[in-house]
């Protein structure tokens, strides 16, 4: 598997571009701010024609290229229904003052073609499979992309649901600290410590190193184990 990633725009969200090997299809991972140049040159790259656009959850910093990227290369993008309407409306998932960072007055809009994601389901795209978790808490429709390397390693596009050595904040509008606890409980407590997770922003880590060092997962694990 190929997975190629950079920061963008002024949050440094990680865009991710992700696909069986060099010089074909693939599918791209939250194009944020500024993502468009930096993306064609990763695809240019590796030689690589995207075939669909993920998202991981609905704030800006993670879907402000989404519509030039998706109708650039006439590709559909996939959001789950819990944040579609921040695609056009970005505002609604924003702190006033974060508004500011991306041009003050907001005037978006949805890609051509938009796909919901169902949760549980395995997505068949550019030859990979990709599982579906919803992950709720940063947002009300945040998920998490399961997918599995050659070597059966298991990687997770995180999103903002967890970092290393932190989570996504819940203080903006939609989030809610009980929905994240649960989220970490039941999609990345249950899997194994070499498990990869890719996160939105920051360096990759693993699940063990979470589960260790990790204040929030520490705290989870600890009130699981008998």
């Amino acid at each position: 598997m190929l997975v190629a990633g950079f920061p963008a725009g002024s949050f440094r969200t990680n865009c991710y571009v992700v696909a069986p090997a060099a010089g074909g299809p693939c599918v791209v991972i939250d194009p944020g701010q500024h993502a468009v140049e930096p993306l064609e040159e990763t695809l240019t790259k590796h030689r690589l024609t995207p075939v669909a656009v993920l998202l991981t959850h609905g704030h800006l910093d993670h879907t402000f290229s989404v519509a030039p990227v998706c109708d650039g290369h006439d590709v559909p993008a996939w959001i789950h229904p819990g944040d579609r309407e921040l695609l056009a409306d970005p505002a609604k998932g924003m702190s006033a003052q974060a508004g500011t960072v991306f041009g003050g007055r907001l005037e978006y809009r949805e890609p051509a073609e938009v796909r919901e994601l169902v949760d549980g389901a395995d997505l068949e795209l550019a030859g990979l499979t990709m599982r579906v978790e919803h992950a709720p808490g940063h947002t009300p429709g945040s998920v998490v992309f399961g997918s599995a390397t050659e070597d059966g390693v298991e990687i997770l596009f995180a999103g903002d649901t967890l970092f290393a050595g932190s989570i996504g904040r819940t203080d903006l509008p939609g989030g809610d600290m009980a929905q994240m606890r649960a989220s970490l409980r039941t999609v990345f407590l249950p899997r194994g410590d070499d498990t990869v997770v890719l996160p939105g922003h920051g360096a990759a880590t693993t699940v063990g190193r979470e589960r260790a060092a990790n204040p929030y997962l520490q705290d989870l694990h600890e009130r699981s184990t008998p």
